[in-house]
């Protein structure tokens, strides 16, 4: 299941750096996660210093 965050995003950049298959980018206001591109592994949600990451 693929995760996507939410509007508690700080934009820190934790979570891509995280991320195993580079599946999320910065948006214009937060980051975002490809759902095509996650394979639900959850090391963005564990990383989310702000837990504004879940499952979709």
């Amino acid at each position: 299941m693929a995760y996507k965050i939410g509007s508690d995003c700080i934009s820190c950049g934790t979570c891509a750096d995280q991320c195993p298959v580079s599946a999320i980018t910065q948006g214009d206001t937060q980051y975002n996660i490809s759902a095509d591109e996650c394979i639900g592994c959850g090391s963005c949600a564990e990383a989310c210093p702000v837990s504004a990451i879940s499952e979709e």
